[in-house]
């Protein structure tokens, strides 16, 4: 009994307040003039679905009264305004909720009044004629003052009397503008009206939520060979929340027990039990009483989680930050959509009974800089990380200062595209609050700093320069080093897309997430990649090829698990931002394009977008495979924060997170999302790697060596009887442009990334392929390329779809073409035939495919083999000295083409690429044999023979090499170079 009455003296305690449990007041809003801050509450509202929601401006939201756990109540349901002062108001327009018509009011009141106790008649009051779900109702009455609003919803129009929901209110008065907030909830004077409710708990949270999955057990049944602990999922055993919690409770408890340096736990033990024994004799029908038990648990469990042995450091680093206004994976690290707020914190004694937290920048002016003598304090942060010996703090900052304007050039590596004020810069920071400093500055994005274990820094930087290809203005950003002082920037990755988020593995490895968007679909790969911290052997560990729907679209904040070769991460969206839910990935399992080696460690929540799930969890610190420091909020709702819907700032709190299903709060500003906590502690520092390149010299090398091993070591089956001869090798060109509006298309969009430019390339050349399929060849340094191999004909069999680099003086090796990277290596019985001699120094291919220019590689075939006699049976139709259909005119004309969006292409290549290669057929991977020339109608129409034509080896090879290359017409990204080709000159790309 003591036991139990100490542990519900805490919930009281708990639920009244505490150091970390801050009120939420109104502010105002004197700077904008013309609009009054009205504080929001009322007598009923669900978690996620609270008041402020009805005049927050965005329709998408609302207030709606609780319904979640079996906690609604009987209307009336009160509404609740305080304007702050006396204000003349003449009506107001109800906008019920979008796309369903649950809680839709019919019969209401309006009261208007300066005594909130007295609210004396309605205003108004009657019912709304036109409640539905598209229609907006305007109320209008004699000009009435008053500082308090009092909309009372008398029943709703399914008239089930339980529910009221209201998308937006908006009060009507001249030359005034009304914007809610949250605030705490009043008691009217009205008859009838509810019970005071104290604001929603962290017990009520977790109840509702839980209450919510037990209604969708069957997402846990189909997740449930997917899930990492069945104690996470909602069991057949589970009738209530009360169900839960005990369970999961004795899960944590029992794990702790048996952990190395257990700590006493006998108290928390009985008390536990005790509690099993009272749910046992509470029936489930006895709902008041069980929640009351669930609350009690909950404090116990708080209480246990905190005793774990793996909490064994006294502070915690996170940061605070709103969500970025944009949401999308690559805009939400644009400083441009920063919002300003926020900073450095430490809380120290985090699992104590009074933590207190510090921003550590407090006063602190950046010591060294362009920033120097500046405070830290107008703009935003980004991205912390700690020195292994956990003295220094790394961390982005952006001012929020300047214009706003992207600005488009193409010297992309030499200006960037943003004003300075609006780029995130990295920064660092001792933990005993000296040495702030400032390690980069320009007008490029940077962020992601990450120590390494040679001494360097690497981050994410926009420096390579490039754009997306698929939609409008947004920087690409890779993988980038430095010195610690920010001195000696190098270039690690190449790659023409977007990279995100590097961190070091248990033996010395950067580990982080790639977008992989070679050739085919744009959302299906963004997915753990590794290379070595100088940059070296670039591979993809699994998700390259994995089908949306199986998996989720990126897979972010990616970290070695200690005591572990397992990885854990967040499963987050492609249009949204990098929360979700949270995931173990086990490289040891062979990847099968779905989840064989990826498990759910939270699988109460589906992965957004590619499942349908919401923006719940992010940024985890892995513990163990059982326990993670992350962030949560339950509030994100399905389809919230995704691309095209306004800003949400996040109400992310710091939880400990198991892999039982517990989710215990550490700590909370509900003023500001709380993002990225982890031990403020030294830890061991990985092997370093040595350098095996020669990145660092002073002149280094501008080429490497590539081998690989056996090309016929493939995931694919290679066609019956094929024979390799040779290995074609193609550049990639970053997207010079934005991609919103480009100055042409390079080709047919292929129809596996239909919402993406094609991808610009060139021929670096071929390079012989031994009986043995081994080969040996060199290729330029820090280009990205990707390979085809050539049958005896020239004709490409397989392809591949992602792409790869070489450092300076790097000799690089493959075992196969995407061989299977869980299978061991075999060792061969001898030497490779390719080892035993000098690395192979490409082939050129012919003129027109350095850079590809279909004017100068395809064209003049046409002139000389088919125009004439196109030209010549067109004629002798229209003479009708012959029968027959006209033949398509294959001249050099330009014409604004049917198949490129109106680019201006010869009038030749819009009639032939129907009849060429732009269709892989699968969305993932290539299929040998079925690709290319080989999978096309002109390629197999000039092998039987059309009409006679005799092509010589040249002419046939400059016809398959564009059929192999995806058909394009430029080879250049800009508007002048587009113009060159297209009166048949050399145009060389502005960006490589």
């Amino acid at each position: 009994m003591k036991n139990k009455l100490y542990t519900l003296l805490f919930v009281s305690l708990f639920i009244s307040g505490s150091a970390l449990s801050k009120t939420v007041t109104a502010k105002s809003d004197k700077a904008t003039k013309g609009v009054v801050v009205v504080t929001m509450s009322s007598d009923s509202e669900a978690n996620g679905y609270e008041a402020w929601r009805a005049m927050d401006g965005d329709p998408e939201t609302m207030w709606h009264s609780e319904w979640q756990g079996g906690g609604a109540t009987e209307m009336p349901h009160d509404l609740i305004m305080d304007m702050g002062s006396e204000q003349e108001l003449t009506g107001f327009i109800y906008q019920p909720r979008v796309g369903r018509d649950n809680g839709t009011i019919k019969d209401y009141e309006f009261y208007v009044c300066n005594d909130i106790k007295k609210p004396g008649k309605p205003v108004s009051k009657g019912v709304f004629k036109h409640a539905s779900c598209t229609t907006d109702e305007k109320i209008e009455f004699s000009a009435t003052k008053g500082r308090y609003v009092i909309l009372r919803a008398l029943s709703e129009i399914k008239n089930s009397k339980v529910y009221t929901s209201v998308a937006e209110l908006k009060l009507i008065a001249k030359d005034v503008e009304f914007k809610g907030t949250a605030g705490k909830r009043v008691a009217t004077g009205l008859k009838k009206s509810h019970a005071i409710v104290p604001p929603v708990s962290e017990p009520d949270v977790a109840y509702n939520v839980l209450a919510a999955d037990i209604k969708n057990v069957g997402r846990f049944k189909r997740y449930k060979t997917e899930t990492f602990n069945e104690s996470s999922s909602i069991l057949d055993t589970d009738k209530d929340p009360l169900d839960i919690i005990l369970r999961r409770t004795r899960a944590l408890l029992d794990d702790i027990k048996g952990m190395k340096k257990a700590p006493e736990l006998k108290k928390e033990e009985e008390a536990l039990a005790q509690f099993e024994a009272e749910a046992e004799k509470t029936a489930v029908g006895d709902a008041e009483k069980r929640k009351q038990l669930f609350t009690a648990v909950h404090v116990l469990r708080r209480e246990i989680a905190f005793k774990n042995p793996l909490l064994d450091f006294d502070k915690l680093l996170f940061i605070k930050r709103q969500r970025s206004r944009f949401n999308h994976m690559c805009d939400q690290y644009y400083g441009e959509f920063a919002v300003p707020g926020g900073g450095v914190f430490v809380l120290s004694d985090p699992f104590g009974d009074e933590p207190e937290e510090k921003n550590i920048l407090t006063d602190l002016a950046v010591e060294k800089g362009r920033l120097k003598g500046t405070k830290l304090e107008t703009g935003g942060f980004l991205s912390p990380e700690l020195s292994y010996d956990g003295k220094t703090i790394y961390f982005a900052y952006v001012e929020c200062t300047g214009d706003k304007g992207h600005i488009t050039h193409l010297r992309h590596g030499e200006d960037g595209h943003w004003h300075r004020g609006r780029c995130y810069h990295i920064f660092k920071v001792n933990v005993d609050g000296s040495g702030l400093e400032q390690l980069t500055d320009g007008t490029w994005n940077e962020f992601d700093p990450c120590p390494l274990p040679n001494g360097r820094i690497a981050f994410i930087s926009e420096r390579r320069g490039g754009y997306l290809r698929c939609g409008r203005e947004c920087p690409s950003y890779t993988v980038y080093d430095m010195k610690p002082d920010g001195s000696d920037i190098r270039m690690m990755s190449p790659h023409e897309n977007n990279e995100w988020h590097p961190s070091v593995t248990h033996d010395g490895m950067i580990l982080y997430t790639r977008w992989d968007y070679v050739d085919r679909h744009g959302c299906t790969a963004h997915h753990p990649w590794i290379m070595t911290p100088d940059g070296r052997d670039s591979r993809a560990m699994h998700g390259n090829f994995s089908i949306k729907n199986k998996r989720a679209d990126m897979e972010m904040d990616l970290r070695s698990i200690p005591g572990s070769h397992k990885i854990s991460g967040t499963a987050a969206p492609h249009h949204g931002q990098a929360y979700g839910s949270l995931i173990i990935y086990d490289p040891s399992i062979p990847d099968d394009d779905a989840m064989a080696p990826v498990k759910r460690i939270t699988p109460d929540i589906a992965f957004p977008e590619s499942q349908g799930g919401r923006q719940v969890y992010g940024t985890p610190w892995p513990l163990s495979e059982n326990y993670y420091l992350c962030v949560y909020d339950s509030s994100m709702r399905a389809g919230g924060g995704r691309q095209g819907q306004k800003h949400k700032p996040g109400n992310y709190g710091i939880y400990i997170v198991d892999a039982f299903g517990n989710k215990v709060l550490v700590y909370r500003d509900p003023e500001v999302a709380s993002l990225s906590p982890m031990p403020l502690r030294a830890r061991k520092k990985p092997p370093v790697v040595p350098e095996k390149s020669e990145r660092l010299a002073k002149n280094p090398s501008k080429e490497g060596t590539m081998a690989v091993m056996n090309v016929y070591d493939s995931l694919k089956e290679w066609p019956e009887g094929t024979e390799i001869k040779a290995l074609r090798i193609y550049q990639t060109y970053s997207m010079a442009v934005p991609s919103g509006r480009p100055p042409h298309e390079t080709g047919r969009r292929i129809a596996e990334a239909g919402d993406s430019v094609n991808l610009a390339r060139r021929i670096i050349g071929t390079v012989p392929v031994e009986e043995d399929g081994s080969a040996y060849f060199k290729v330029p340094a820090l280009r990205e390329v990707y390979f085809q191999a050539l049958d005896k004909d020239g004709l490409a069999i397989q392809s591949m779809r992602s792409a790869t680099w070489v450092q300076p003086g790097e000799m690089l090796t493959c075992q196969g073409c995407h061989e299977p990277k869980a299978k061991a290596i075999v060792p061969p019985k001898k030497v490779a035939i390719a080892l035993k001699r000098k690395p192979s120094i490409p082939k050129p291919e012919a003129d027109g495919t350095n850079p590809f220019s279909y004017p100068r590689l395809v064209q003049p075939v046409l002139d000389k083999k088919c125009v004439g006699c196109h030209t010549e049976h067109n004629k002798k139709l229209a003479a009708k000295t012959i029968k027959g259909k006209q033949a398509p005119l294959l001249d050099r004309e330009i014409v604004k083409s049917r198949n490129l969006r109106g680019t201006q292409v010869y009038r030749s290549y819009d009639n032939l690429i129907n009849l060429a290669f732009w269709s892989y057929g699968d969305s993932y991977r290539t299929i040998p044999g079925k690709f290319g020339a080989k999978a096309s109608k002109l390629y197999q129409m000039l092998e039987k023979g059309h009409h006679d034509v005799k092509l010589t080896e040249e002419e046939m090879r400059r016809i398959t090499v564009w059929l192999d290359s995806c058909s394009n017409f430029y080879g250049v990204y800009s508007k002048e170079g587009g113009e060159a080709q297209l009166r048949g000159e050399i145009a060389m790309p502005t960006l490589e």
